[in-house]
Order: C-alpha cells, then sequence, then structure tokens
C-alpha cells in the first residue's frame, strides 16, 4: 500500500469539521477528468514541438495533462483527478462500456490526488499504450457504438462524489475531430447526436462543467460550429472567440509549471477598529516581500552543535562579574535617570498593534507618489470575532460607490504610521477569479518623506529645456509601442523559485534532467527587435537629439570607458591580491570567518561577485560560490 504523505503528517485537526482550513480546502477542491481522444487519427496528425521534432496530437494532449499534473502536485495536491481514453481497442471501466479505457481509477468509483508514482506512470504511457490500450474508431458507420458518449457517461460516474457546492467538477476534452458522427449518414447520425448532446446536458444539470481544448491540423483549422459548440453550449460572440482562448488555455496548461501560484499567506492578524466599540478582524497578506540572505549558523568543530554567543559584564572596579544586566542613563539636571533594557523596549511601543479608522477622503486626493513601499492586501476573517466580514462588505461596498479611501492609523510597536485603504472590486473571466475583493493598505508619507526633485542647471541665466509637442508626441508613441497590456504581477514568475521546485521535481520523479526554467524577467530582446519598436525608438531620439545624436553618444561612451578603466583596474589588484590566498583551505578549516572584510572583498572582486553586506553575509557568498 503505497503512503499517503498527507495521512502521515496530517494534523489531529483536519478530523474536525468546525477546522476552517479545511472548510476552505474541500470549498476550492477541483475534481477533474481529462477524457483524451485515442482515434489512429490523433496519432498520425503530426504538429513541429518546441524541439523542432513533429509530435502527434496524442502526445501534445498527454504532455499538457503532464504539465498539469505536476503543477497541481505542488499547488493544489488536495486536488483529484482521472484520465480517461476514449476510441480505444480496449476497455477499462466500472460500467463495462467499450471504446473507454480509464488509465488510473478504473477498478473504483473514486479519483486519484496527483502523485509522484501516478506522474511517474503516466510519463511513460507512450511506451505501452499501442501495445496494452491500443486505438481505433469507436464511432463508425453501420455500428451504433458511441464512444464519445461512453465516455461522458463514466466521466460523470466518476464525479458523482461531493457536491457542486463544496467542489469545482470539470471535464477537459482533448481531441482534433470537429465532426465525430461524420461518417454517419441519416437517422443514425441525428439520433446518436442527439443522445450525446442529452448525456452532455445532464452532466452539466448536475453542476459539471464541460470544456473542450480542440487541436488544429496545420491545413485545417478545428471547426467546433459542427458539432462542440452544441455540446458546451457556446453562442454568439463566445463562439466566435473560443478558438484564440482555446489556444491560450492550451498554451497556459502545457506551460503553467513556469508559473507556479501558490496560496498567500497571512502576514498579520489585525484589530480594525471601525468606530467606538465597534472592532472586527482581518488579515493581511504581502504582495511583495524583499529577499534576504539566510543567517549563517556557527557548529561547534567537536560536537557539530550550534555554538551559542554569550555576553557578560564585568566591573571594571573589582573585576567580578556583573549578575544584573547594566542599565543605561539620561542625565536631566545633573542627575542621571536610568532605565533598564525591558523600559527602554517599552518606551519604543508607540502602538499596540491596531488599525484605527480616522475617516475618508476621495480617490482624487490619493497620489501615484503617496507610497512608501509595496502595499498589503486586507481581507475580513470571522475566525476571533463574529460577523468581521458583514461589515468589512458594508464598508468596502460604501466606498467603492462613494469613489472614497479610507485614512487609518496603523500603529505597529515599533513604527506608526498613516496608511490608505483603497478598496478592490472582485475581478472574474471565463477561468475564474483574477483578482478578489478586499481593501489595499498603502503606506502614506509623512511630510518630511516628500523631496521634490531639484532641477540642476550649468549655469542660472541658462533656459529650462522643456519638451515641445513633437518631443511628447514621440515619447508618448514610443511608451505605447512597449507598454505591456492588461500587466499583472503574476504574468512573471520567480525564477530562483522556479529552479528551486524544479530540483524538487527532478528527486521526486527520479529525472535525471533537469527541467528547463524560462527566466520571464529579463528583458525581451525579441520583442524590442520588432520594426514598429525599433522605428518608434530612433524617431524619439532625433526628436530629442536632432541628426547629431552619433556624436552625443560617443561623447557619453568616452566618459564611460574612463570608469571602466578604473574598474577595470581596481579589479586587477583584487586578482592579484586574491591568488596569495588558500580559498579552499580557508574555507574547508572554517577560517574565512578570521580574515577581513577588505580580504573577503579581494575573492569577490576576482570573482565579479557582489561585495555588498555584511561579513557574514561576504562569507557566505563565497562559500556559495565555492560550492561548500
Amino acid at each position: 500500500m503505497e503512503l499517503d504523505p498527507d495521512d502521515v503528517f496530517r494534523d489531529d485537526d483536519d478530523d474536525d469539521p468546525e477546522n476552517e482550513a479545511l472548510r476552505e480546502r474541500a470549498s476550492s477542491k477541483e475534481l477533474v477528468v481529462y477524457l483524451v481522444d485515442a482515434s489512429p487519427k490523433m496519432f498520425s496528425t503530426k504538429c513541429p514541438a518546441e524541439d523542432q521534432k513533429d509530435e502527434s496530437h496524442f502526445m501534445i494532449a498527454i504532455s499538457c495533462i503532464l504539465e498539469s499534473l505536476k503543477t497541481q502536485i505542488i499547488n493544489r495536491s488536495y486536488d483529484e483527478v482521472a484520465v480517461c481514453f476514449f476510441n480505444t481497442r480496449e476497455k477499462k471501466n466500472l460500467q463495462d462500456l467499450n471504446g473507454v479505457f480509464v488509465f488510473n481509477v478504473a477498478d473504483r468509483e473514486f479519483l486519484d490526488r496527483p502523485t509522484a508514482k501516478f506522474i511517474k506512470e503516466f510519463s511513460h504511457l507512450e511506451e505501452f499504450f499501442t501495445k496494452e490500450i491500443g486505438s481505433q474508431y469507436g464511432i463508425v458507420s453501420g455500428s451504433r457504438e458511441n464512444s464519445l458518449y461512453n465516455a461522458l457517461w463514466v466521466a460523470q460516474a466518476l464525479l458523482r462524489k461531493g457536491s457542486a457546492k463544496t467542489a469545482d467538477k470539470r471535464m477537459l476534452i482533448f481531441t482534433d475531430e470537429d465532426d465525430p458522427f461524420g461518417n454517419i449518414k441519416g437517422g443514425a447520425k441525428a439520433d446518436m447526436t442527439r443522445t450525446t448532446l442529452q448525456r452532455a446536458k445532464d452532466a452539466q444539470d448536475l453542476g459539471i462543467s464541460i470544456e473542450l481544448l480542440p487541436l488544429s491540423q496545420l491545413d485545417r483549422q478545428f471547426d467546433i460550429s459542427l458539432f462542440y459548440a452544441d455540446l458546451i453550449r457556446l453562442q454568439g460572440e463566445d463562439l466566435a472567440q473560443f478558438m484564440l482562448a482555446a489556444g491560450e488555455r492550451m498554451e497556459d496548461m502545457k506551460y503553467q509549471l513556469r508559473k507556479r501560484m501558490f496560496k498567500k499567506r497571512i502576514v498579520r492578524k489585525l484589530t480594525f477598529s471601525v468606530a467606538n466599540g465597534v472592532s472586527i478582524e482581518v488579515h493581511t497578506y504581502a504582495f511583495i516581500r524583499p529577499t534576504v540572505l539566510g543567517s549563517i549558523t556557527w557548529l561547534d568543530s567537536v560536537t557539530n552543535q550550534p555554538i551559542k554567543i554569550e555576553r557578560s559584564f564585568i566591573c571594571a572596579d573589582t573585576g567580578a562579574l556583573m549578575q544584573e544586566p547594566p542599565k543605561r542613563f539620561q542625565t536631566y539636571k545633573n542627575q542621571n535617570v536610568k532605565f533598564s533594557v525591558e523600559e527602554l523596549s517599552e518606551i519604543k511601543r508607540v502602538s499596540t498593534g491596531k488599525l484605527r479608522l480616522l475617516g475618508f477622503k476621495p480617490l482624487s486626493c490619493l497620489k501615484d507618489y503617496h507610497n512608501l513601499r509595496p502595499s498589503t492586501f486586507i481581507f475580513p476573517s470571522d475566525e476571533e470575532v463574529i460577523g468581521s466580514t458583514r461589515i468589512f462588505v458594508a464598508l468596502h461596498r460604501s466606498m467603492i460607490r462613494l469613489n472614497r479611501f479610507a485614512v487609518a492609523f496603523y500603529g505597529t510597536p515599533s513604527h506608526s504610521q498613516l496608511v490608505a485603504l483603497v478598496a478592490q472590486e472582485e475581478i472574474i473571466d471565463s477561468g475564474g477569479q483574477v483578482e478578489p475583493p478586499g481593501m489595499h493598505m498603502i503606506f502614506l508619507p509623512y511630510s518630511d518623506d516628500i523631496r521634490h526633485a531639484e532641477e540642476l542647471h550649468s549655469t542660472t541665466n541658462a533656459a529650462v529645456p522643456r519638451a515641445n509637442e513633437d518631443q511628447i508626441k514621440k515619447a508618448a508613441a514610443l511608451i505605447k509601442r512597449i507598454d505591456l497590456k492588461d500587466f499583472s504581477v503574476y504574468q512573471f514568475a520567480n525564477p530562483a523559485l522556479q529552479r528551486h521546485y524544479a530540483v524538487l521535481q527532478a528527486l521526486a520523479l527520479e529525472e535525471d534532467d533537469l527541467p528547463e526554467i524560462k527566466d520571464e524577467t529579463v528583458p525581451d530582446e525579441e520583442g524590442l527587435a520588432r520594426p514598429g519598436v525599433v522605428n518608434a525608438i530612433e524617431e524619439f531620439k532625433l526628436s530629442v537629439y536632432g541628426d547629431k545624436y552619433e556624436e552625443c553618444d560617443n561623447a557619453g561612451h568616452k566618459k564611460v570607458s574612463e570608469a571602466s578603466k578604473k574598474r577595470k583596474a581596481l579589479a586587477d589588484s583584487a586578482v592579484q591580491k586574491s591568488v596569495q590566498y588558500n580559498w579552499a583551505q580557508l574555507a574547508d578549516s572554517g577560517k574565512l570567518k578570521d580574515l577581513t572584510v577588505v580580504e573577503l572583498k579581494y575573492y569577490l572582486t576576482a570573482h565579479d561577485l557582489p561585495v555588498s553586506g555584511k561579513k557574514e553575509d561576504l562569507v557566505k557568498k563565497i562559500l556559495t560560490h565555492m560550492g561548500k
């Protein structure tokens, strides 16, 4: 019996039906059945893949499902899935229907959670599919067999578990046959079409959504209007936009492993004081957090235990150890007023960590530069204060309706300041929720925090340069060309995190090679090289600098080259001094910490590494670079 990690490491609270995390998991669980067409046409049609090799439609569908499963195992391991092939030679399902082969849960009525074992078996499907499962046309003239109808029936039976209110149930159909009954004529075709559409309608009435991911041929576009438009209930403009959206869904499913989405973690629980005697509970979530190096833990060379640093004070007069911690003092009127460490810490506590509402202002009063650091997202919670969500929703709706933002006092124990609470409406598209409803807490600056830009000129009598209409027009055209449409921070994954999870994936699946990770944070050189962008840049240069732009550019390069020569000289000096040290021996013996900061920078400069940070940070950079 395979061990279930969630069962092995499950908390006792997970059995409690009142557990909020368990209720949230149940309400957001997704039950998915992948229906893959396994007809000979899916194997014979070839499309060029990323590695320039031709890939069949069947293997494209398999690779899409595989990438989706890898994403689920990290992001939503409690989801449940099944893979079902139709138009197969062999049959394997509880209903004993022809032309349908359930890959992973054929002998039971419930779905599987994505596990490393399941993914490993599924990744080797190509090796045994033809021999053990086989492919054939399940809908042929002169036969009453309807493999598509059977597949919908089997998938509906697999999705019986759970109600539509507690789980999102979906069927995803992969096929390149836009008219499955095209070879059948007369009344038989009408009868099979009618029964298949009725089976799909029955499933949809039970809260099961049916989605189609069509695979078009190189010389012919998939025509959804022949049959599948009625099956998935598409009409009018939705029908016209379907093919483009389907292509995006296919692309997203195949490459979403690069952009794994993770559940937002609660940063802090706050008490939000709305009025006298009325307080609610809210949770704060961080959108952006600075990445900092972990602290170094020094170990004893003999016991391998962490070394604890202890500090003792010795009396200067007697030489004895002082038992009580020293006190600090402040001279006031020729007297020393003493303070203990605890008293000083208490003095610094300006507030108790609450959020207190002060009033409201029009949104027009909030400027773009009224933002000291990345904002925090606020969402209500009824965990401790029942009714918090009701009050928060009422406040949220009123702020949106009146186009106002709230001014509040946010007091942390060490630093207190004013914040602006800006309500955000929920954004939903065809794929689900894009942005949740809630409030953004923007940290407002004090007057001393706002510094006005200083205009520096070579001579005080010189005219202040101003952009003319043509320059403004050319700049606007350039910005429009390079603008990121529908920009969201979720479009770009953290490459360091992606590499980290790629290593975990390779270990779990016993893969020899790491999955290729695309760093989407680097500049888009291909996009910037488009003719439209290049022309906009050249027109802007010509408008600002005129025909003599190259001369100005050469002058600028001359200054840069002088600075680069100076940096190169410093680097060469560091290289010469660095070779005088046996860095490997120093690292193995743990004596890097005995060197000075200047000496440590010799190594970092010689190897073109950053030299910023404290001494322990420099030591860690050296050890990381050496692979220690």
